[in-house]
């Protein structure tokens, strides 16, 4: 029954919606009957931007409430002959004429019932006998006291029956808003895949990296000293017999140079794939890195029980390892929060610290923009709330299924 109010309540509020919205798209037009004399080129733009917010803030409300989300459409062009060109800015005007004849009309059924019958119950018993003999609520004439009691007994059913016919017509309105201001199939598809091809772009170009570095440490740091043992083992051979002694000092070179080699081959997988992270799993191993940190850091852990997708465990790893090491570096904190959970097929990371904020991705590098590039390969996204002067919240998603629907919690300093 609460679940019927409330949705009785929200056709309430997208009925008074549908009331102001032809004054949105009348600014719209007036900019439009304008562009002639030329008033209306600086008038579109803002009247345009006008009427998308609002056309956005239904779809963020169709969305939560069907939980079915809807796709925008591009951002609107900036120049008026821009936006006359802009597919979506002349379907959000058509929905803002149609909409109160339309979704206005459907949600408006059990308001319509709820008032009548609030007409019947409330109003009828009082003022029948001043309407006169044609006095008839619904198909009930009301003319003594009897057909008066009979319309007082059917207002008060309308109004028990108006908050059951919201979700019908809640459901209906969803429907009309998805296909009137979700983008079309075809284009949300073209969209796809432009966004899946510059993510594979990604991907390869991410790939390639990873090989360049992996190559270069190797080259530089294990392959080094692997040469300089053999070099260290040949001269220890060469003397042997003739100089046991540096000999022996030969080989304790060699002996410290296959322990260095073994310690950077080490580095260097725990730089691709840190093994507490392919023993314990995603929340281990973000509090290994919360121990190693020279900040206080706090762990909630929130995950299944299962094991979440390998490649998403550690794409979120060292994303979490990037913005951890640019809270020590560059943003003064003393705290930092870290927070891991997943619910509707969506891994869900949020870092917070008490820094001095002003943190920005920049467009052609940086730390930041490399975890915003390797979250885009699996469709995640990085949002940013870093005001100057802070605190800093940083909120990954990932959408990857897991291996058990049961969710438990727990915590971790460090």
């Amino acid at each position: 029954m609460r679940e019927a109010w409330r949705a009785f309540g929200r056709c309430q509020l997208l009925s008074l919606s549908a009331l102001v919205l032809p004054c949105y798209g009348g600014l719209v037009v007036a900019a439009l009957l304008l562009l002639p004399v030329g008033l209306g080129f600086p008038l579109l733009p803002s009247a345009a931007a006008a009427l998308r917010r609002r056309a956005d803030r239904v779809r963020s409300r169709t969305a939560s409430w069907s939980c079915r989300e809807l796709a925008p459409p591009e951002p609107l062009p900036r120049t008026a002959r821009a936006v006359l060109g802009d597919a979506g800015f002349w379907r959000d005007l058509r929905w803002a004429w149609l909409e109160p004849v339309t979704g206005g009309l459907v949600v408006a059924v059990p308001l319509a019932l709820f008032w009548y019958g609030v007409f019947g119950a409330l109003v009828q018993p009082f003022v029948w006998r001043d309407l006169g003999d044609g006095n008839w609520y619904a198909f009930v004439p009301v003319g003594s006291p009897g057909t008066v009691l009979g319309a007082l007994f059917l207002g008060l059913g309308l109004v028990a029956a108006a908050p059951f016919t919201a979700p019908w017509a809640l459901a209906r309105h969803a429907r009309w808003s998805r296909s009137a201001l979700s983008l079309p199939y075809t284009t949300a598809l073209v969209r796809r895949i432009d966004r899946l091809t510059g993510t594979r772009a990604d991907a390869h170009d991410f790939q390639a990296a990873e090989l360049r570095r992996i190559e270069r440490d190797l080259h530089d740091g294990a392959q080094a000293r692997l040469v300089a043992l053999g070099m260290s083992l040949e001269a220890a051979d060469r003397r042997l017999d003739v100089d046991p002694d540096a000999a022996r000092v030969l080989l304790g070179e060699a002996r410290a140079a296959s322990e260095r080699a073994l310690q950077d081959l080490r580095e260097l997988v725990h730089g691709i794939l840190p093994p507490v992270l392919a023993d314990r799993g995603l929340g281990d191993a973000v509090r290994s890195l919360a121990l190693d940190s020279f900040l206080d850091v706090r762990v909630d852990v929130g995950l299944p029980p299962g094991r979440l997708p390998a490649a998403v465990e550690s794409a979120a790893y060292f994303a979490v390892a990037e913005l951890l090491a640019n809270a020590t570096k560059h943003s003064g904190a003393a705290e930092v929060r870290i927070g891991l959970g997943h619910a509707d097929g969506v891994l869900r990371v949020t870092v917070e610290d008490d820094g001095r904020g002003g943190a920005a991705p920049a467009a052609d590098g940086g730390g930041l923009h490399g975890v915003r590039r390797r979250l885009r390969t699996f469709d995640g996204s990085l949002a940013l709330d870093s005001p100057p002067g802070g605190p800093t919240l940083a909120i990954l998603e990932i959408p990857c299924a897991s291996s058990s629907p049961k969710t438990s919690s727990s915590s971790g300093t460090g």
